[in-house]
């Protein structure tokens, strides 16, 4: 069977790591390269980097601080955060990134993900989609989750992997920082739909909620949180002894 991944997430805004809920009322956590180094130490299996207002202030993401992150871990590295063309793709994989999350930029240009994943291949491409409940449909958001795209999420979502996305990261901003668990829905409803690992982002409050998530929706690959873990609140290398004697095929 194919290990599950635990995944810690760090959203970073003007240099630091910060959490809110509901992608609102950000607060202070750490530093991202002291955080990065404790992750890497510590049984995680990746690391996601966000620059989290990068699209929204139509900038580009913040190079000098990935590099330092980058350059303290050993294991794999998403990045994303104002990606919006093949240089920023470029830029961001010669900073140490191993794979590339592409969400706004790829909702104003969808070619975008073809033309990376011809590129850097599949496997280098992560879509990652902020979907919210809007009316009875999963609706996609950009910039931060500050924006309704009008956009249909399990279209858009098929769309990108028939382009060549390798991944995908199924944010739900309903669920993001309540920690009342997964939103298994939603994810239910992409796992359906996808042949590409599916990565569940929001909700996770309790190691028991990771238990819940891969046992009933054995097609997610990995769970990503980030307050949980940066809190304190769950030790990851505890999660995953945890998640073993559930029966959870883990890499300790």
């Amino acid at each position: 069977m194919i290990t599950k991944r635990i995944i810690p997430c760090l959203d970073v805004k003007n240099g630091r790591v910060v959490k809110g809920v509901n992608f609102q009322g950000l607060s202070d956590v750490s530093s991202p390269i002291e955080l990065g180094k404790y992750y890497s130490e510590n049984g995680a299996d990746e690391l996601v980097f966000y620059d989290i207002t990068a699209s929204a202030e139509g900038r580009a993401l913040f190079t000098d601080i990935l590099k330092e992150v980058a350059s303290t871990i050993f294991i794999p590295l998403t990045v994303g955060g104002g990606i919006n063309s093949l240089d920023d793709f470029d830029r961001v994989l010669k900073c140490g990134a191993d794979k590339v999350s592409v969400n706004s930029g790829a909702i104003r240009n969808p070619d975008l993900i073809y033309q990376a994943a011809k590129r850097y291949g599949d496997q280098c491409v992560v879509l990652s989609a902020d979907v919210k409940r809007v009316g009875g449909e999963f609706r996609v958001f950009a910039k931060g989750g500050r924006e309704d795209t009008g956009m249909e999420a399990l279209s858009w979502i098929k769309r990108g992997v028939d382009n060549g996305a390798g991944e995908i990261v199924l944010n739900s901003i309903d669920t993001d920082g309540v920690k009342k668990g997964f939103d298994l829905e939603m994810l239910d409803a992409v796992c359906k739909i996808v042949s590409v690992p599916v990565i569940a982002s929001g909700g996770a409050g309790k190691a028991e909620d990771f238990i819940t998530l891969f046992n009933t929706l054995p097609k997610v690959d990995a769970g990503l949180a980030a307050s949980i873990f940066h809190f304190g609140e769950v030790n990851i290398m505890e999660l995953k002894k945890q998640l073993a004697r559930e029966g959870i095929p883990m890499r300790i």
